[in-house]
């Protein structure tokens, strides 16, 4: 499944909320950037096409649920993004993410404990 970029906006409020109304995504797509109520309807009438979200059409406003997860997303996107812009290296993402990204203290202990546990497997 790949997600176009306005896909993903709607998505990222959906996993946020659970489930939620076009009203409600709009409300939240709004605060980031300009666009039309009727566009934002027609994007998740396509989704639903596609399975990406359910629809429940019980009440009078509609609700959507996303029905791919997060992780199955993220990791689908990151694979595809490794493979087209790091020539399917990982170390080149993670040295450019690194290098360009003000990485906390926290967060540097969690990627060191992540790969001590790569190196006990490997």
């Amino acid at each position: 499944m790949k997600p176009t970029e306005s896909e993903l906006e709607i998505l990222t409020v959906l996993w946020r909320e659970g489930s939620a109304s076009v009203g409600k995504v709009h409300e939240e797509i709004s605060k980031m950037k300009n666009v039309g109520y009727t566009t934002t309807l027609k994007l998740m009438q396509i989704m639903h096409e596609k399975k990406m979200v359910s629809r429940d059409e019980t009440a009078k406003k509609h609700i959507y649920t996303p029905t791919v997860s997060q992780e199955e997303t993220q990791s689908y996107l990151l694979h595809k993004m490794i493979h087209n812009l790091f020539g399917g290296s990982s170390a080149g993402l993670i040295l450019q993410a690194l290098g360009n990204h003000k990485t906390s203290l926290e967060e540097l202990n969690e990627i060191e404990k992540r790969i001590n546990d790569l190196k006990k497997l490997g």
